[in-house]
């Protein structure tokens, strides 16, 4: 692969730090962008912070009976991008910067199909308007795509504050991608304008209750790809604070957890995780959290694929 990636100071625990893609082989690749965060930036912090506390937490999930160093999986680094963005920043040169990463994750991930060579890819973010790359990449390579959104905003306005690619309007944006095949699954959502949640109701993709969500997901054929974008802001303040824009009355860890044990039997093929802001939670506790979801994720991607696991066969592309 001849992208030019920035390595991470430090690599997700138990990860091969090789930057060749392998087929049946799960990757991390890290976006570190806030360019049009509007509240409380600080999310580009957010792929480098969960690494770095991911060695102090355990490659076994209770929840999920499986272990981390079952498998082989890689981090690729961070997509170069210039991580000085302010509120003083040309919008010109945000919009290029964004652009531009976009175009590089397409450029890292060119030479294979995630589809046929089953490559999984887990993004970690940066604000959300990070998941449109990997979003439209998976649209591309699987027809009948079924996205998942785990969220508190509903993330589906036309445009925000000037940008048309907004953290705001990213589930919009994907969205123009669908076809007739595809389906969108919304739930933690409790903010939104109102004619975010009239979208909503008229497409029937927000379910109001944790009991409905978690039955339309295991409703999803067994075969179908799923793919899941998580705002970390999903999760209540009370447990997550470390977000950039916190809503009270979200999910738990239990939650999530439900949800994995389902993904761990279907098939998940790819997922980003965004909006963790470190500089917001001095506990540090926020990242834990965080690099344990991504724990969890990491496994549900793996259990899919057999040869991966270590000491077994690797396809190198």
């Amino acid at each position: 692969m001849n992208t030019p990636l920035i390595k991470a100071p430090v690599p997700f625990e138990w990860s091969s730090t090789e930057l060749e893609i392998n087929a049946n082989t799960t990757h991390l690749i890290g976006f570190e962008f806030d360019g049009t965060a509007c509240f409380r930036k600080g999310t580009k912090h957010g792929p480098n912070a969960l690494r770095a506390v991911s060695d102090g937490i355990e490659s076994y999930s209770p929840y999920l009976d499986d272990d981390l160093e079952n498998y082989c999986f890689s981090d690729l680094g961070n997509l170069p991008i210039d991580i000085n963005i302010t509120e003083d920043t040309d919008p010109e040169h945000i919009k290029t910067q964004y652009l531009q990463a976009n175009s590089t994750f397409n450029d890292v991930f060119a030479d294979v199909s995630l589809a046929k060579d089953k490559v999984r890819v887990l993004t970690l973010g940066g604000e959300h308007s990070i998941s449109y790359a990997p979003i439209t990449r998976y649209l591309q390579e699987y027809p009948d795509l079924v996205l998942l959104h785990l969220d508190a905003h509903a993330d589906l306005r036309d445009g925000y504050l000037g940008y048309h690619y907004s953290h705001a309007s990213i589930i919009r944006r994907v969205s123009d991608h669908f076809t007739e095949q595809n389906q969108l699954i919304q739930y933690g959502i409790r903010s939104g304008t109102k004619e975010e949640y009239d979208w909503m109701r008229d497409n029937q993709t927000i379910m109001q209750s944790r009991a409905d969500f978690l039955s339309a997901v295991e409703a999803i054929a067994d075969d179908r790809p799923i793919y899941l974008t998580l705002d970390l802001d999903y999760f209540d303040p009370s447990f997550f604070p470390g977000t950039g824009t916190p809503e009270p009355g979200g999910e738990d860890f239990h939650s999530f957890v439900s949800l994995c044990k389902i993904l761990q039997r279907k098939n998940f093929v790819g997922c980003d995780v965004v909006e963790l802001s470190p500089e917001i939670d001095s506990t540090g506790n926020s990242d834990v959290f965080a690099a344990k979801v991504v724990r969890e994720l990491l496994l549900c991607l793996n259990s899919d694929v057999s040869a991966h696991i270590k000491n077994g066969a690797e396809a190198n592309l």
